[in-house]
């Protein structure tokens, strides 16, 4: 695990105060949450913030950069669970046994703030609106996952990839990035385990995609031209032919 470093921007002076931190909290319920946050945490990119059956200690807050959260199968393989972001939280994996139950590795050089976890159910009792937020989280976290299997049960790949960048340049734009150019932090292979398709598959469905005039792709840099052919693909459930 990455070493922290002691804090020098407190939570109410932070630029993703906003989007971090629920709008419901006070201004002296953020200060107080400025005790709560003290240690930031630098990682390297491919370098892993926790691991499977590391001990948890608390969430964490992705404060610049971009990760992966994966499950390294018995057969060494490895199962992408998911993508995050700057203003999301890293760690909830860990509240159910005490320790982590998947790997957690930068896709580019990242901070996060450590957010103890015996300090957020103190000042919970203090906080309600703290308390709510962590349990907003969790139903956050079941609502991906519900997501999940209904992607990876009924789409076809076509509708798993549409819906799939649709979620990412929404989720980019909420963040002040464009709403149709991004960079893919991740790699196909990576975008075919979380969407459970073979590298192939997803290959054949980009060039589907451009050929279709739907995206444009140089490398890693996409470009969305056509958002609403997307939306159609995922509203409109057709074959998979490619």
């Amino acid at each position: 695990m990455p070493t922290p470093k002691t804090l020098k921007v407190p939570c109410s002076g932070c630029t993703l105060c906003e989007m971090c931190i629920p709008m419901e909290f006070s201004t002296e319920e953020i200060e107080k949450l400025d005790e709560l946050v003290t240690t930031r945490c630098k990682v390297k990119r491919s370098a892993a913030l926790y691991s499977s059956g590391d001990a948890f200690t608390g969430l964490y807050v992705i404060r610049t950069g971009f990760f992966k959260t994966c499950l390294v199968m018995e057969d060494g393989r490895t199962q992408v669970t998911g993508f995050q972001m700057a203003g999301e939280v890293l760690g909830l994996d860990g509240i159910v046994n005490s320790h982590h139950s998947c790997d957690a590795v930068a896709l580019e050089d990242a901070e996060v703030c450590l957010l103890p976890f015996d300090r957020i159910e103190e000042l919970g009792r203090e906080i309600p609106a703290l308390q709510h937020h962590v349990h907003r989280l969790l139903s956050r976290e079941i609502v991906r996952e519900h997501g999940i299997m209904l992607l990876l049960g009924s789409m076809s790949a076509k509708e798993r990839l549409a819906t799939f960048l649709l979620n990412l340049v929404e989720r980019l734009h909420t963040r002040g990035f464009s709403k149709s150019e991004l960079i893919l932090r991740m790699t196909r292979a990576e975008i075919g385990s979380y969407l459970g398709l073979k590298l192939e598959t997803v290959s054949r469905t980009f060039s589907r995609f451009v050929r279709e005039g739907i995206v444009e792709v140089h490398q890693r840099h996409l470009r969305i031209r056509n958002p609403d052919g997307l939306r159609y693909i995922v509203n409109s459930p057709a074959d998979d032919e490619l």
